[in-house]
């Protein structure tokens, strides 16, 4: 076989196996889109309108908020003081964690919380970044011994990221749900940022339909929910029973400290243990989302550092950690979860097909070699692909222009590239940070650095107003 023979064999088995995963894939999509359609004209999913003034109310007992940061000086004193001034209820405490290696962060914190005594500050003896976790462990052991030196325990427990923007009905609507559920994840909401259309916006169309649809079934399935790290309330009951099984295994607190998505593992256990998990989709009086809303990485470098992060984690440890379930659902929301790698995979396969197609058509103008004969199977197969796509991106398109607007959801179809080649990058690099772990059993907290916080553009709208 001379070069060009090999060229076209390549071709063929590129484009064999990218539209064999294809359909694959199309066909895991279809199903949650039937699921989710069938769901809704039956009635058995919707979204609950809050009455004028919720929020305000007080809660059914203390609710501790952890905090942890590192390298957040530009937005940590944002956060703290629109959560204090949003969530104006008494039995609130805040824990903001930080290191001694940060005074930045620690002095942006303190001017912060000002003489408000619903915050604590707890800074961390060790030199960081440690882990998410080991943070929030700490943060934990903090407000345990409050509790034993008051004598009253909390009720519930809600964690957040250092760069979030609350919702005013959030805290008591976590605050409700968890007297049923001793988990509550609410949804995300990656707010728009104009400098950075393509990038972040990828952020904004994937969140916009797995919360709006995704989410949604799963939940309604009686799937175990993920929690997502933001957002997201347990019973305090529940997460010490967690930490003391942890403490029987050696580990100093209910999260994980060796585990780069923590907050995932955590949202799973406590959904498959006790009185279970929920997915709350509300909106309040004016029709707005309740939900977490925040900057995500408007780089490419950012959003594939926080990806890889993402699919190490949830792929990779979690199939470690956490395993499989006899259950059938279960078993297709873990693959769903877990399909990172592959996924990175086959669309770098169909991207090289791309390129590899476009020098054999000036090939085959040339004459140089034989346009490609398609097999029946794989004629169905592209065409399956083809038809998918363009209901994949219809359905993307929807949900992007149902919360964001009619022009973001035509923008989504445009960077559904972008999007595939965040997910390659960041497969490719979780694959080799996975091995890397495997080889010194070290994971480190590789973080989001936030320069910028939503708040400011929300004070900025209310003064135009």
């Amino acid at each position: 076989m001379n070069a060009l023979d090999w060229l076209l064999l390549v071709e063929r088995e590129l484009l064999a196996f990218s539209a064999f995963w294809f359909c694959i894939g199309l066909v895991d999509e279809f199903a949650v889109d039937l699921a989710w359609l069938g769901l809704r004209l039956t009635g058995r999913i919707r979204t609950p309108s809050l009455p004028v003034g919720y929020g305000a109310q007080p809660l059914s007992g203390p609710v501790a908020v952890l905090l942890p940061a590192f390298g957040e000086a530009q937005v940590i004193g944002t956060t703290i003081a629109y959560m204090l001034a949003t969530w104006p209820q008494r039995e609130l405490t805040v824990y903001v964690g930080c290191y001694r290696n940060d005074p930045a962060t620690l002095d942006a914190a303190v001017r912060a919380i000002g003489d408000d005594r619903r915050v604590r500050l707890v800074t961390l003896a060790a030199r960081g970044p440690t882990t998410k976790a080991d943070c929030l462990n700490r943060l934990y052991r903090a407000m345990a011994t409050d509790e034993a030196r008051r004598g009253v325990n909390f009720a519930n427990v809600i964690m957040h990221d250092a760069e979030d923007m609350v919702h005013p009905c959030a805290l008591q609507a976590i605050d409700a749900a968890l007297v049923m559920r001793d988990f509550v994840q609410l949804p995300v909401r990656p707010e728009p940022q104009p400098g950075s259309r393509w990038v972040a916006g990828t952020y904004a169309d994937e969140f916009a339909e797995n919360h709006a649809k995704g989410m949604v079934v799963r939940a309604a399935l009686g799937a175990a929910i993920p929690a997502a790290g933001v957002g997201c309330g347990f019973s305090r009951a529940a997460l010490a029973d967690l930490a003391q099984q942890r403490l029987l295994e050696g580990e100093a607190g209910p999260f994980a400290p060796d585990c780069l998505t923590e907050d995932y593992e955590l949202g799973l256990v406590m959904s498959r243990q006790g009185r279970g998990g929920a997915f709350l989709r509300l909106r309040d009086d004016a029709g707005t989302l309740v939900a977490t809303r925040s900057y995500f990485p408007n780089r490419l470098d950012a959003a594939v550092r926080q990806k890889t992060r993402w699919v190490h984690g949830i792929a990779f440890q979690g199939w470690e950690r956490i395993g499989w379930t006899v259950s059938p659902v279960e078993v297709w929301m873990a693959l769903r979860d877990r399909r990172g790698p592959l996924t990175a995979l086959v669309l770098a396969a169909a991207y090289l097909l791309l390129v590899l197609d476009a020098v054999l058509i000036v090939l085959h103008a040339l004459g140089k070699v034989d346009a490609l004969q398609l097999s029946t199977p794989l004629r169905l197969m592209l065409l399956a692909s083809f038809a998918g796509f363009a209901w994949r991106a219809s359905i993307r398109a929807v949900f992007t222009g149902r919360e964001y607007g009619w022009r973001e959801g035509l923008l989504s179809v445009l960077r559904i590239p972008v999007g595939n080649i965040i997910a390659i990058m960041a497969g490719r690099r979780a694959i080799v940070a996975y091995f890397r772990s495997l080889q010194d059993g070290r994971v480190t907290w590789d973080k989001t650095v936030h320069d910028a916080h939503p708040a400011f553009a929300t004070v900025l709208q209310r003064a135009e107003a």
